[in-house]
């Protein structure tokens, strides 16, 4: 079949579009990203694949084309949009795609409202090292596909297990119907608790055979006591593990009388391998083989990564950029040094405004008096919002609740700070999601602290 995706560029649009190239369909798509320097390098990626890329409002939809593809973030007023609906070309929600597709295969689906990508991508490690061939459909890139040369959060096996990341934010979560399904957590994001609650009950309700549910977070454990529900599926709580111990290289703990070693800190993602070896005893995989794919698991693009250090100051670059994951991130960075100067880029007015009582009222607890977070403008991606919310809301949230906080608008600006004021044993932690440049500016502070 023929398909052209509108905003292709996106985690979830082009994740899918390479899926479907590799079952051999045709796919073409544009993004008004292909218009800044930084939507360069995924069109070069997705061109690879065979995917025709337009710079949006340019694109030449073919009549022929079976279906159009959209996301909650394209409005009808996009070109291409507007062109479909003239020309009777039948258009489809990308979650509606991906529901078809988990459809035709025996589904893993991970949710929750943190720790998806890197739950998904060590499920997807351990059942590949462990020959079972699955199929991967992701919202962040494999570094291990990323060193092939691809945008990492895709992959075709040969095998009919397909495990993908769900997505709660847009309430498209309730569309799937896996074999096996996870709920992590369940804390503020793009939506409020009592919108949440309800989504994560029908992706309960909708999972085949079992459900694996993280009895560390509060909200994810009500699913495992039955409170109110009836699902037709086994519910399995992920293991609780021992002896757990954390340095810069990575954390270890045992479960089931076997270790496991992950280069990546934080009690949080103890709790993503948990949930990951879960779904692997599931699937007949022995934990001595699990822990052998979990120590050679190399990460994903943007979390938790530790991207280097001079001088005795270490420097992590993370997607962070809700209260619960801000927090896991900070925390797990204390654990392993004396000092963290952390920095966060908010992205989109309607969430921060969501979160922003919340996340000062964390941060003033978290922070320790030697530390400092910093906050940039809020990244705008385009479309309608309403702007009346600033970044220096939560620095001076955060001031007046007795711990330092900064609003440095320019993120450019933050660099000389970070020059002049870091020692020999501070971590340096940089936050935010859906800015394309973030990866790129870590990589500038890097090099930049290294001058």
């Amino acid at each position: 079949m023929k398909y052209f995706f509108i905003g292709i560029a996106g985690a979830g649009m082009s994740a899918i579009a390479q899926y479907l190239v590799g079952k051999g369909h045709t796919v073409a798509g544009s993004d008004r990203i292909f218009l800044k320097p930084e939507g360069n390098l995924s069109r070069q990626q997705l061109e690879a694949e065979g995917i025709r890329c337009y710079t949006q409002g340019e694109a030449t939809i073919d009549l022929d084309t079976d279906f159009v593809v959209v996301s909650t973030a394209i409005e009808d007023t996009v070109p291409e949009y507007a062109f479909a609906r003239t020309h009777g070309i039948k258009t489809i929600h990308r979650s509606d795609l991906l529901a078809e597709i988990c459809a035709q295969n025996r589904t893993i689906a991970v949710s929750g409202t943190s720790g998806k990508s890197t739950t998904t991508a060590m499920i997807y490690s351990i059942l590949q090292q462990c020959g079972l061939s699955p199929s991967l459909i992701t919202g962040a890139g494999l570094v291990s596909l990323q060193e092939q040369g691809k945008i990492g959060n895709a992959a075709v096996g040969t095998s009919d297990i397909l495990v993908i990341e769900t997505d709660e934010s847009d309430g498209t979560i309730v569309k799937y119907r896996p074999e096996i399904g996870l709920i992590l957590n369940i804390d503020r994001d793009h939506k409020p608790i009592e919108e949440l609650m309800p989504l994560f009950q029908t992706f309960a309700d909708h999972t085949q055979k079992t459900l694996i549910v993280n009895l560390d977070n509060p909200r994810s454990a009500k699913f495992s006591r039955g409170e109110g529900n009836d699902f037709s599926c086994k519910v399995k709580c992920t293991n609780f593990a021992e002896n757990f111990t954390q340095n810069k290289e990575g954390i270890t703990f045992e479960s089931n009388g076997t270790q496991f070693k992950i280069n990546s800190i934080g009690r949080h993602n103890m709790e993503n391998a948990l949930a990951a070896i879960s779904v692997a005893r599931l699937l007949g995989i022995n934990d001595n083989d699990s822990a052998l794919a979990l120590a050679n698991y190399s990460g994903i693009y943007r979390r938790n990564r530790i991207i280097g250090s001079h001088n005795g100051i270490t420097i992590m670059d993370d997607f962070a950029h809700n209260p619960a994951k801000i927090s896991a991130s900070l925390t797990a960075c204390q654990a392993v040094a004396q000092r963290v100067i952390a920095w966060f880029q908010p992205h989109g007015f309607a969430p921060s405004r969501l979160m922003k009582d919340e996340l000062i009222q964390k941060l003033s607890t978290l922070l320790r008096p030697q530390e400092v977070m910093i906050f940039s403008q809020i990244y705008y991606a385009g479309g309608t919002a309403d702007k009346s919310i600033s970044a220096q809301e939560f620095a001076d949230g955060i001031s007046a609740n007795g711990k330092k906080a900064l609003y440095i608008p320019e993120r450019e600006d933050i660099i000389p700070y970070l020059k002049s004021n870091a020692q020999s044993g501070d971590m340096i932690l940089l936050m935010g999601a859906r800015d394309p440049s973030l990866g790129d500016f870590a990589e500038k502070v890097k090099t930049e602290m290294t001058v």
